[in-house]
């Protein structure tokens, strides 16, 4: 059986190529501002798409990254790493972006 870190450090395919997962980048989607390759519930490498490319992220004033991780309810419950959410919701956390990015 794989520890959690093996499974991540194994080699992802999606359609076809390698691929490095949960290592946020910017997207190929004009319509959002980044992806990230993950493995699902069932294993299956799927890509998720998330940010509006028109915003900043202004998380540095306190008041809007409480109205922000309220609204998407980061603290009350946890979501799975395929969605969307979940990545919002790591921009929105105390950590640097460019740590994640």
């Amino acid at each position: 059986m794989l520890t959690y870190k093996e499974w991540l450090n194994e080699s992802a395919e999606y359609q076809g190529r390698k691929v490095t997962l949960d290592k946020p980048r910017s997207s190929d989607n004009p319509k959002k501002k980044y992806m990230v390759y993950v493995k699902n519930d069932k294993g299956n490498v799927v890509k998720v798409y998330f940010g509006d490319p028109e915003s900043t992220i202004k998380r540095s004033n306190p008041d809007r990254r409480k109205a922000f991780r309220s609204r998407h309810s980061c603290d009350d419950d946890k979501p799975n790493k395929w969605e969307p959410r979940y990545w919002a919701c790591k921009f929105w956390d105390k950590k640097s972006i460019k740590d994640l990015l």
